[in-house]
């Protein structure tokens, strides 16, 4: 007993001898190496690389876990549109199209089918994934919102004469897009409001990188214009619009953002099939932008965000160096 006592005196956790160390003293290097010991394995566990919550591309990338209905899925375009309930913190409740990254969160999904899932978000794009079925599927049809005056309209299509429009800029005065004869112009629509990256601040994004190009080109045309028009004039004053572009650097001489009345809006946007209504307190809507060249016809018509800003720029120097028709 006494052997076996001394042996565990003389001998700490860590096979260090200790014998003839006086007792103080050995209990002070016990202390230490427990100490060590301690940081040693709480550094082990700091270094390991935390697990990933998301594979979110980009900088700023947010995540939120929304809930809501599916009203089209299109597994070709990679797409599923689902009216969804307001992202606290992000977005109001809107029906809209959502990209998925791999065609397999679509399978066994079909219209009316309630659904959460994840939504990831950085400063440039936009995607949704563990997309699940919360119940069975419910009747609700498309909301397409509140009624509106609107005119009767023909769609326009690419060599079609563009018909005039009068508008308000964001410095408040009148316009008309007859004032844009002989020069390209591009058109877009959007609502400031909009966060989700691959829509209206594609559309802003794509207009801005245009500028910049064209600016920057020693033989670019000087017979180009940008108009962004909103179609949420209610909030989109002049006021709201200046600072919108003055946030995407926009040249007064060559960006125009127009507000006016809604009616009008309305029947510039579905000549080009642009939709949008009015949903659960925001605004729901498809993408358009197109190209006018000098003569006032339609040269091209961009649907969706599959475009880019060098495609846009070709488009405009191409239109700007269409003649002037003769009568």
């Amino acid at each position: 007993m006494n052997r076996r006592r001394c042996v565990n005196a003389g001998t700490s956790r860590a096979g260090l001898s200790t014998a003839g160390i006086p007792l103080k003293l050995r209990s002070m290097l016990r202390s230490f190496f427990m100490m060590n010991l301690v940081v040693a394995l709480f550094a082990a566990g700091c270094g390991k690389a935390p697990v990933a919550t998301a594979p979110a591309a980009g900088t700023n990338a947010q995540i939120f876990q929304v809930n809501g209905v599916v009203l089209e899925v299109r597994p070709r375009e990679k797409s599923v549109t689902i009216k969804h309930e307001a992202v606290p913190n992000y977005m109001p409740a809107m029906t809209m199209p959502f990209e998925v990254r791999d065609t397999n969160e679509l399978a066994g999904l079909g219209a009316g089918d309630p659904v959460t899932f994840r939504l990831l978000v950085s400063d440039t794009e936009g995607w949704i994934d563990r997309i699940r079925k919360t119940g069975p599927k419910t009747n609700t049809p498309p909301t397409t919102g509140a009624f509106r005056r609107v005119r009767d309209v023909e769609p326009l299509n690419e060599g079609d004469l563009l018909p005039e429009y009068h508008f308000t800029n964001q410095l408040g005065q009148a316009f008309s897009t007859a004032q844009f004869k002989g020069q390209a112009l591009a058109i877009e629509f959007l609502f400031t409001r909009c966060p989700f990256p691959t829509f209206c601040p594609f559309m802003a994004n794509n207009f801005a990188e245009a500028q910049k190009k064209l600016r920057a080109r020693p033989n670019a045309p000087a017979n180009w214009q940008l108009l962004t028009i909103s179609f949420d004039p209610e909030f989109d004053t002049p006021e709201i619009l200046r600072r919108y572009a003055e946030a995407h650097g926009a040249d007064p001489a060559h960006w125009t953002f127009a507000t006016g009345e809604l009616i009008d809006i309305t029947a510039l946007g579905e000549q080009f099939s642009l939709a949008f209504w009015h949903e659960d307190g925001s605004i729901s809507h498809n993408l358009r932008a197109a190209v006018v060249d000098t003569a006032g016809r339609v040269q091209k018509i961009f649907a969706g965000n599959q475009w880019t800003s060098d495609e846009l720029v070709a488009e405009l120097e191409r239109a700007a160096a269409k003649r002037d028709e003769k009568p």
